[in-house]
């Protein structure tokens, strides 16, 4: 398999990964609505999902890390052009990855101890607060911050230097690279949805942003995976 083809299948592969787990999450876990419900709630839910569902928000976290070698790989298919806007595209795609794995691993890892502890019988109302503080902590640090700020303007940006870069590529035709430049300025502006004075109630309009721009990624992804493996 040369770079083209493995760059290709991980084009591919991502998005149709990504999309089976968020599925899976929005039959099982009410995801991502239940994230604005609150923290008793969520607790609750994940605590009756059971095994399943930490494999499944295992599996999520997963797909985050698919990022990290695609960037690398479709670098190294644009960087045969000599074009001087790859490494940087390239880095930042694998920070895309590591932000988005950083801030998913909190569910099959940490939520799972919380919710357990919140649902102990022998757990003291204190100890269920302290839960609760410790819950919304990383939610908003991990979850908003990193997973959902860093992680949409990360994305955003990679994928509109990739897409700048496809403008000059002779693997890919103008036809795909412009709309890869408008999704990623779309998931850049969804990363602001909690920043500046909508930090405490969140921007709706970034809110509804995000959910369109990633089925066009996604299908802006299988597009080029297409192009590369068949073009």
């Amino acid at each position: 398999m040369n770079i083209e083809d493995a760059a290709g299948a991980f084009l591919i592969l991502l998005p149709i990964a990504f999309n089976a787990f968020f599925f899976a999450l929005a039959r099982l876990f009410d995801y991502p609505d239940i994230l604005r419900s609150p923290t008793e709630a969520i607790l609750s839910r994940f605590h009756a999902g059971g095994v399943r569902l930490k494999l499944v928000w295992y599996g999520f976290m997963l797909t985050a890390i698919l990022l990290a070698p695609l960037a690398v790989l479709l670098g190294q298919v644009l960087a045969r052009d000599g074009l001087a806007i790859v490494p940087t595209a390239t880095v930042v795609g694998v920070l895309a990855a590591v932000v988005q794995f950083l801030g998913l691993a909190r569910w099959p890892f940490l939520v799972p101890a919380l919710a357990r502890t919140y649902h102990d019988p022998a757990s003291s109302q204190a100890t269920r607060e302290a839960t609760v503080v410790s819950f919304e902590s990383f939610h908003r640090y991990l979850g908003v911050a990193v997973g959902e700020c860093l992680g949409y303007l990360f994305t955003g940006a990679w994928t509109v230097l990739v897409g700048v870069a496809m403008l000059q590529s002779s693997a890919f035709e103008a036809w795909l690279a412009l709309p890869g430049i408008a999704i990623g300025l779309f998931l850049v502006a969804g990363s602001l949805e909690f920043v500046g004075r909508f930090e405490e109630k969140g921007w709706k309009l970034a809110g509804s942003i995000v959910p369109i721009a990633y089925i066009a990624w996604s299908l802006w992804l299988i597009g080029a995976g297409l192009v590369l493996l068949f073009g």
